[in-house]
């Protein structure tokens, strides 16, 4: 199998704090791996603006010490680096002042993409977005990316709209959230919408509910006092989970087109119920030895700030009527992986008696590690001695069914900054989106904040409070053991 690899169009893309940690991680590393395999024209820009001092030869040195460092088996290709570096260019910049516009608007070109990438806080975006214009850097074809989180409530999130379309429009936003640029999280609407297998039976009528769990081994760390402000509902429900749910619920879209499939996930968010309290389990991690408890990595004694959180939701429509949907998601638990359990019925009736009856279909997708499908089917035990059931995996993980082309698999945010190039908005959220999923989340944590809960303390380790698997229990369900 050979990769198809369609290079962009010419573009001209800065990126703001282009000396910062998810720059130096993710976004240089993953645009000089794109730019390896053939998909940057030879005519395409990258251009860092950070309040730095430097010059273009100094970010290029930057960035080479990030490529060693996080670009992989690819940090190897000494002769493509010196290529790559030979189109980065440098503005040291003021965002809230007047230093740096003036040759950052010398240095853009007619006739090219112009893409810009907000790696900044969120505080800084209007001043970034108001100078762009300003100075006359951006115009009515500019694309801007802005990273999470968008805001940490209703107002917020609407206030940081308003100030992003006072200079953009909408179809100009590219709102990133890299889990929608897993390979696994796209081939999930492959499998829906791709299998006559599948969509028939993707309902109230077969599932019997859906697990989606993302957890975390490390804790807060360096974050602490970030995180400690956010939580884990902020932090991953709000976007990260929330998305994963729209995806799995969402009705068929009439075309695999941006506005299209945005439409149907924000129904799925207009549909899901107000979860009762009952129905939410937080929690924090606990000392263990001499790692430290949530509360000293936060470094706020008093936190009532969850790293964990777990929920039963539904969604009011004719589809999902009665199939709850399990979220869950935690800092130092068990091991890290992220996955999406479609568990369906048990059969109406079953010709096997006793345990050999109690057998459930469960079609499972990993987003990480080992991203892959499998789709749990019973088979009969091998052997003598009767009919003896036993439930085995059809595993599709991409590293075995696609050999070595499972290594040129994209990193999420290479795939989704080449979406932002080819001006595909599909795999972005939209700004009523965004607000719709803080209307939803917001009662949720005024109610707790208001009740003055306090989260259950967990082990770390394990996979989170008591209180989230009695959550299953009750029902006569239970969470999928999640292996890393």
């Amino acid at each position: 199998m050979v990769s198809r690899v369609i290079p962009v169009e010419a573009f001209d893309l800065v990126i703001f704090g282009g000396t910062g940690d998810l720059a130096r991680r993710k976004i240089l590393p993953g645009l000089f791996r794109r730019f390896l395999s053939g998909q940057m024209t030879d005519d395409s820009r990258i251009i860092g603006a950070a309040r730095a001092d430097l010059d273009a030869a100094g970010f290029r040195t930057l960035v080479a010490e990030a490529i060693a460092e996080f670009g992989g088996k690819e940090a190897k290709e000494t002769a493509a680096i010196a290529k790559f570096l030979e189109r980065l260019d440098y503005v040291s910049i003021d965002a809230t002042g007047d230093g740096g516009w003036t040759q950052m608007h010398d240095l853009m070109r007619d006739g090219v993409v112009r893409a810009f990438y907000f790696s900044v806080a969120p505080s800084l975006f209007g001043a970034i977005a108001e100078r762009l214009h300003g100075y006359n850097i951006a115009n009515d074809q500019s694309r801007i990316v802005v990273e999470k989180p968008f805001g940490r409530d209703l107002e917020t999130a609407r206030a940081l709209n308003a100030t992003l379309a006072q200079h953009f429009n909408e179809t100009q936003i590219y709102r990133i959230d890299h889990y929608l640029g897993k390979e696994t999280v796209q081939n999930l609407m492959a499998v829906r919408f791709g299998n006559v297998l599948f969509e028939p039976l993707w309902n109230n009528h077969y599932i019997d509910h859906i697990q989606i769990t993302v957890a975390e081994t490390v804790g807060v760390g360096g974050r602490g006092a970030y995180y400690d402000k956010s939580g884990a509902m902020r932090d991953m429900v709000q976007n990260h989970l929330m998305q994963l749910l729209c995806l799995i619920a969402m009705e068929p879209p009439n075309m695999f087109e941006a506005d299209a499939v945005r439409d149907e996930k924000l129904k799925v968010i207009r549909a899901l119920q107000r979860v009762d309290h009952h129905h939410i389990v937080r929690g924090q991690y606990d000392r263990d030895g001499d790692k430290q408890s949530y509360r000293e990595d936060a470094e706020n004694p008093r936190s009532f700030t969850e790293s964990f959180i777990a929920l039963k939701c539904h969604i009011n429509n004719w589809r999902w009527s009665g199939v709850p949907f399990y979220l869950r998601t935690g800092k130092k638990m068990k091991s890290r992986a992220s996955e999406i359990a479609v568990v369906y019925k048990d059969l109406g009736h079953s010709i096997f008696e006793g345990d050999e009856a109690r057998h459930r279909n469960i079609l499972a997708i990993r987003l990480q590690p080992n991203e892959g499908i499998d789709l749990q089917v019973t088979i009969k035990e091998p052997g003598p001695g009767g009919m003896r059931l036993i439930d085995v995996p059809l595993d599709m993980s991409f590293a075995d069914a696609l050999g070595p082309d499972a290594e040129e698999v994209p990193d999420a945010y290479e795939r989704l900054i080449m979406d932002v190039i080819r001006g595909n908005q599909t795999l972005f959220m939209r700004g009523d989106e965004v607000e719709a999923a803080w209307a939803w989340t917001d009662p949720l944590i005024r109610d707790w904040e208001r009740r003055n809960d306090v989260p259950k303390l967990y082990d770390q380790g394990s996979t989170g409070p008591d209180d989230a698997l009695m959550l299953m229990h009750r029902d006569g369900r239970r969470w999928r053991d999640i292996k890393g």
